[in-house]
Formats: structure tokens, C-alpha cells, sequence
């Protein structure tokens, strides 16, 4: 019983081994047989002569069948229609002539006179009158290769792609009617009714109406001219996404960033980093981080590191403000007027005069620029200080200058000595950029150190006044005529009283004073000991002064 049962289960195992080695042998020649399957060539589908009024063989053309009348070729789903051709059956290919007609589905639609189709590479060459249609796209050219493979038509002889919004031309291009998408090479031009695109390079979507910018290109309409290397122009919207240093124009003003962005229909351009706003007409630009310019109202703002320049006198003029802005009020009308704005921590360098206040206004209606806040000019060794000040301009020259409240002027002589003039107001006057002739009106009072021809000092002279006219010449004090005359006291060099060789609201703010073009962008406060003081002192009581109260009523 055991030895029966021991040889039925050595039978079973062998059973169960043989038939594991049989169900490998044969997962084996099914996974031999998938290779072989997956690694053979897949059959081409066939070109097939659907119909045609004539076919007859031709000696000329051996291997082909010469069909004339109602041409009709199929390949896969799709149909070809033309006069005559010659049938190539055995490579599945043709020749056709004539009212050529290629269709493939209801979308894609090609013409022309003449074309060879190789019905293993799918390739279709059609020449002579080409055109293709894809909905509302229309490509015209003499030589247009189409890839069934790809859906890519490509033309290098010359061809213009028209679509509901733009006209393109160029020597190379390529077109696929399912994407959408175009490419262009050499001498591409894009017509707009807005604008016109120029180019070397433009890659472009019908479906979008975007155009990709690679290469240099230039888009000019009426208004104004964009220059660009790389970007996106979409040209339904007109807005632009431009890189690179791209240079927006209009009217003689240039902005100029790394990154660009411009909406032609709202005439809005902002540009990022490393901003200029040039004007060309006025000789004058703005540079930051960030620039604003609305070409329609005429407005421009500058930030993050803004400086304005002037540079029409030759010797340029920097100003730095936190912000900076420009405005045009009753545009197009004999009223029109600019203004220009820079707020806050303004500072200013120019050869020839610095300046440093909280905020100051340009505006063209009087030409006048007013400071405000703590202003202070500097011009070589002399300093002026108010509440407020003014400057008048004329034809981009200092006519006369207004200092309102507080006014004090303070002339450097040595590192110890300075002449001083306070009063309430002062107004200084200039003939060709040199000031010829100060006013200063009420409660004036001088530190003068005159001296003799070899410009030895004499003595400090200290006077007080209501009103003090000061004639200069070559920029040196010709003479001073006080209103009332007051002959004041003349100290000599080794017998000034201590004290007062200083103005009870004298300051020297050198430590402000910006340096250079780059210092402008340092700001430097004022100590809390020099800030403005009020005069609180009252006018001294001249002899005989009511006398004179009384002439001049």
C-alpha cells in the first residue's frame, strides 16, 4: 500500500515538472512570435486611382499609367483631384497636372498647377499657383512641400500667409494647419491694418493671432515704433510682452527696459529693470528699476532708483528722487501745460549748482521750479537756504530765483569765515547763467568781510537793515546799497567780538551737499542742531528810521 501510494505520487510530480516545462516552452514561442510580429515593418497603406475618363500606358513613362479626365487619387482619407497624371502603382505614388486639388478632411484644402505625391513618405510637392487653406488661413506661394506625417507645409521660395487679421510674406516658411503655428525666416514682413511688423525671424499663431519675436524686429505704426530681439506681440490686443532691451518710440520719446510691456490700444508702456525714458525733442530722460508712460494723456512715472537728467545746456543736470513723475494737463489746447514732480528726498547735481529738499514741482506754465521742504542750492562756495524756494526759468537758464521765509545766503570765504545775509525773503536776478543782482527784503541782517585790491580782509562789517540790494559783477560784489542806509559796525580782524562773526540762524550744510552724480542717490539728513530755526530776534530800530518809513509811504 505505501509502495503504491510512494510511486502514484513520484508519478504525479513528474506529471506536474512535464507540464511546467511545457507551459514555458510554449510562453517562449508566444513571446518569440510578439518580437517578430513588433519587429516587422508596418505595411503602407496604399495610393488608389479612384477614377479617371482615360488610362493608357505611355513608352516615355514605362512604369506608369497615363490617366487623363476627373482625376481622383485616394490616400488614406485623403482625396486628390486633377486633369491628368501619371499613376505610379508599384511605389504608390503620382504625377498630376492641372486644376490640381488636395483635400484632406473638410479643414485643409491645397491648389496648384502641378504636383508629385509619394504615397510611402507622404510627402506631398505641389508648384506653380500654390494655395493652401485652413479655415480662415490662406498660404500662397509657387513651391509648397506638404508632410502628411508632420501635417507641416513648408515653402522656400517665397510665400505670403494671409489670415483674418494680418498679411505675412517671407522667403522661408512653414505652416501646420493643426497647431496653428507658422514659422518664418528672411526678409518676413507682417501687414496689419495698425502696424507693420519687420523681421528676420517670427514664429506666429493663427488661432491666437500671437506673434513670437527671435530675432531682431521692428513694429511701426503712425503713433509709434517698437524695437525688439525677443517677445510676444499679440496683434489683436496690441499688448506686448518684450525682453531684452526692447526700445518702445512715440513722438520722440524712447522707453527702454529689460522686460517691456505695452498695450497699444490703451498707449500704456511700463518697463522693468534697468529703465530709460528718453526725450530726444527736449533733451531730457528719466532712468529707474521701473517706468510708467501713458501716450495718449502724456503721462510718465519713474521709481526704484529714478534719476531725472537734463541734458540740453551740455553740462547735465541729475536729480534723484524716491519717485518721479510727469504730467500734461489740458492736453491739445493753447492751454496746455507740463509739470514735473519728484517727491520724496530729492537731491540734485550739476557742475555748477547742487540742491537737496523733500520735494520740488517743474512747471512750464511759468517756467518755474519750486523746492519745498528744507530746500537748499549750492553754487561753488555759496549756499542758500529758505522755507521755500523758486527758480525761473528761461529757455532752460536760471532767470531769477525767489527764497521765501527764513531766507539765508552763506559765502564761504575760508574754513572759518563766511559771509552771511538773513532776511525774510530774497530774490536773486541772472544775465546769461551768472547772477548779476540780489534783493533781500525784511529784517536783514549782514556778516561781511569786505576787502581791499589784493583781497586782503579788511574786518568783518556786521549791519542791519529792511532792505539790502547787492550788485555783483564777474560774480564778485561790486557794491551793496541798503534801504535804509546803515552804516553798521566795521570790526577789525583782531578785534571781533566772540560771537558774532555768526548769524543767530547761520548753518553750513556741507555734510548734506551731494558730491557727485552718483552721491545723489545717498541721502543725508540734517542734524537735529541745524535744522531751521525761526528768527525771533526783532529788527533793530535804525536813527531816524521813521523818517524814512515816512518818505517811502
Amino acid at each position: 500500500m505505501f509502495e503504491r501510494k510512494k510511486k502514484h505520487n513520484s508519478l504525479s510530480g513528474h506529471r506536474i515538472l512535464g507540464l511546467g516545462v511545457l507551459c514555458l516552452f510554449a510562453f517562449c514561442l508566444l513571446a518569440q512570435e510578439t518580437v517578430k510580429k513588433d519587429t516587422q515593418p508596418k505595411q503602407k497603406s496604399k495610393v488608389f486611382l479612384l477614377h479617371s475618363d482615360l488610362l493608357r500606358k505611355d513608352s516615355r513613362h514605362p512604369d506608369a499609367q497615363v490617366v487623363v479626365g476627373n482625376v481622383v487619387f485616394r490616400h488614406d482619407s485623403v482625396y486628390m483631384y486633377c486633369d491628368s497624371a501619371y499613376y505610379y502603382d508599384q511605389i504608390s505614388s503620382f504625377e498630376a497636372f492641372s486644376n490640381v486639388r488636395m483635400e484632406q478632411g473638410d479643414t485643409l484644402f491645397l491648389y496648384g498647377d502641378h504636383l508629385y505625391y509619394d504615397g510611402m513618405t507622404q510627402i506631398a510637392e505641389m508648384r506653380m499657383n500654390v494655395r493652401m487653406e485652413n479655415r480662415n488661413t490662406t498660404l500662397l506661394t509657387d513651391s509648397l512641400n506638404y508632410d502628411r506625417v508632420y501635417n507641416l507645409g513648408y515653402f522656400f521660395d517665397g510665400g505670403t500667409l494671409m489670415d483674418e487679421q494680418n498679411v505675412l510674406t517671407s522667403e522661408w516658411g512653414e505652416y501646420n494647419p493643426s497647431t496653428k503655428q507658422s514659422v518664418f525666416n528672411y526678409n518676413v514682413k507682417l501687414v496689419n491694418p495698425q502696424f507693420t511688423l519687420t523681421s528676420d525671424t517670427l514664429r506666429y499663431n493663427t488661432a491666437t493671432k500671437i506673434a513670437n519675436i527671435v530675432g531682431p524686429s521692428d513694429i511701426v505704426s503712425d503713433a509709434n515704433h517698437i524695437y525688439s530681439e525677443r517677445g510676444y506681440y499679440n496683434t489683436v490686443t496690441g499688448k506686448a510682452d518684450l525682453y531684452d532691451r526692447s526700445v518702445l518710440t512715440n513722438e520722440g520719446k524712447q522707453l527702454t527696459g529689460d522686460t517691456l510691456f505695452y498695450d497699444r490700444n490703451a498707449g500704456i508702456g511700463e518697463a522693468f529693470h534697468n529703465m530709460v525714458m528718453n526725450d530726444t525733442v527736449n533733451k531730457n530722460m528719466m532712468t529707474g528699476d521701473y517706468g510708467f508712460y501713458n501716450e495718449k494723456i502724456k503721462y510718465a512715472f519713474a521709481t526704484r532708483k529714478a534719476v531725472a537728467i537734463d541734458y540740453s545746456q551740455g553740462d547735465s543736470l541729475f536729480l534723484h528722487g524716491d519717485t518721479l513723475m510727469l504730467e500734461t494737463f489740458n492736453l491739445n489746447t493753447d492751454s496746455m501745460y507740463r509739470e514735473m514732480r519728484a517727491f520724496h528726498k530729492v537731491r540734485f547735481y550739476r557742475t555748477d549748482v547742487q540742491g537737496v529738499a523733500d520735494s520740488l514741482v517743474f512747471s512750464t506754465v511759468d517756467s518755474c521750479l519750486t523746492m519745498y521742504k528744507d530746500p537748499i542750492l549750492w553754487n561753488k562756495n555759496q549756499q542758500l537756504v529758505g522755507e521755500q524756494v523758486k527758480i525761473y526759468m528761461n529757455d532752460s537758464t536760471i532767470d531769477w530765483a525767489h527764497i521765501i521765509n527764513q531766507a539765508l545766503s552763506v559765502e564761504q570765504i575760508d574754513s572759518v569765515l563766511y559771509n552771511q545775509v538773513t532776511g525774510k525773503e530774497m530774490k536773486s536776478y541772472f544775465r546769461d547763467g551768472q547772477m548779476w543782482k540780489t534783493e533781500v527784503i525784511g529784517s536783514v541782517r549782514v556778516v561781511y568781510y569786505p576787502m581791499d585790491s589784493d583781497s586782503t580782509l579788511i574786518g568783518m562789517n556786521v549791519s542791519e537793515t529792511s532792505q539790502l540790494d547787492i550788485y555783483l559783477k564777474d560774480q564778485k560784489l561790486e557794491r551793496m546799497v541798503m534801504s535804509p542806509k546803515s552804516n553798521g559796525t566795521l570790526y577789525p580782524m583782531s578785534q571781533i567780538p566772540k560771537g558774532t562773526d555768526r548769524l543767530q540762524n547761520f548753518v553750513w550744510f556741507d555734510y548734506i551737499r551731494p558730491l557727485n552724480k552718483a552721491d545723489i542717490f545717498n541721502w543725508r539728513a540734517k542734524k537735529a542742531e541745524d535744522q531751521l530755526k525761526k528768527n525771533t530776534r526783532p529788527p533793530v530800530e535804525l536813527p531816524n528810521q521813521h523818517l524814512f518809513e515816512e518818505k517811502k509811504k
